[in-house]
């Protein structure tokens, strides 16, 4: 991860939590990838991807998550899940864009696991 990238995932976190979510892990790797953030809100195990821009002058970050990379996080999901021996209540995926300067973009459920799931 570069420079950058760390400062947005810590941007994130700090959002996340100041909303209520408690963070479990960051950068939880599996062959499949990674996945930025893994939190918790009101019984539901949240797995977060963060996106940030320099500007906003070419869309929003979060629109860079595409249906390929969604994807990917659904199976990394799977393997925490799988290797944690883990069946929560329920699962959201979300994703947290940041633009320096302003303030981050949560979008809570922004994708579900459709036909992926254990």
């Amino acid at each position: 991860m570069n420079d950058r990238g760390k400062i947005y995932e810590d941007q994130a976190a700090a959002f996340l939590e100041n909303a209520g979510l408690t963070l479990i892990r960051r950068n939880w790797s599996a062959p499949t990838g990674e996945i930025d953030i893994i939190a918790s809100e009101k019984g539901a195990l949240v797995f977060v991807e963060v996106r940030g821009r320099s500007s906003a002058g070419f869309g929003s970050p979060a629109e860079t998550v595409t249906k390929s990379k969604q994807v990917r996080i659904i199976k990394t999901a799977i393997g925490y899940l799988k290797a944690k021996a883990l069946k929560p209540e329920s699962v959201r995926f979300d994703v947290v864009a940041i633009i320096p300067g302003n303030a981050p973009e949560h979008i809570r459920g922004a994708f579900d696991a459709g036909k992926y799931w254990y």
